[in-house]
């Protein structure tokens, strides 16, 4: 059974959310502040992280970015905030998903179970091709390593499935829901500004001039591509 810990103060929406996660056969722990989710997030071994990013001590934010420093795994937000600004940011510090209030618990059990199946075949995939190399990247699929001119530079999981998507597709436009879709596997109430922001983040650290892209090239009104 899998296990996922659930940050939220709120307790009526914590135990709504628990229920139906429960039907689903899923082990749910709860923790109501902020401190105690951090605390229990970094020492409990969880299959998956549910984390409002609204509450009063330590903020979601913070916890995000601290889990996500030691763990690697599915990692999703919640927020009654809808500004692009705090999905940029949450999804810059490493989330998985970022999911606006109010939803559906059905929706939230949908997105976990795709999270956790994505998460489940990386991990338990072996790779004929190990390492591809392209422009001075070098790409390891197997250890989900990527060296740049000879330096290791970390890629959170998403980052790295763009990565050697776009490798795999060379010189292919490819739309922002196409990306969403095969990338995140979601079609519910899909949210594009999602791979826009992890473009950006894939730019920061693959090209000489991310203003100026050489490599991952926005072609206006179609999507992106991926030069070789």
């Amino acid at each position: 059974m899998k296990k996922i810990l659930l940050i939220e103060d709120e307790v009526s929406i914590a135990e709504l959310q628990r229920d139906y996660l429960e039907i689903n056969d899923f082990y749910v722990d709860i923790q109501h502040t902020g401190d105690g989710g951090l605390r229990q997030g970094l020492q409990g071994n969880y299959d998956l992280i549910i984390l409002d990013i609204m509450r009063p001590g330590v903020n979601g934010f913070e916890i995000c970015k601290q889990i996500r420093a030691v763990k690697n795994i599915p990692l999703l937000l919640v927020s009654a905030k809808k500004e692009d600004i705090d999905k940029v940011r949450g999804l810059g510090l490493g989330a998985d998903d970022y999911i606006t209030k109010p939803f559906s618990p059905s929706e939230l059990v949908a997105r976990v179970k795709a999270h956790l199946a994505r998460y489940e075949r990386l991990a338990g995939s072996q790779v004929v091709t190990n390492t591809i190399f392209v422009h001075g990247i070098s790409i390891d699929k197997l250890a989900r390593k990527v060296h740049i001119n000879g330096e290791e530079i970390p890629f959170t999981t998403k980052e790295f499935d763009l990565l050697v998507f776009f490798v795999k597709h060379p010189n292919q436009v490819l739309s922002k829901e196409q990306l969403y879709e095969r990338i995140w596997e979601l079609e519910l109430a899909a949210d594009v500004s999602t791979v826009t922001v992890h473009i950006r983040k894939l730019r920061e650290k693959i090209e000489r001039d991310p203003a100026h892209p050489k490599f991952l090239e926005t072609v206006w009104g179609a999507g992106y591509r991926f030069n070789v």
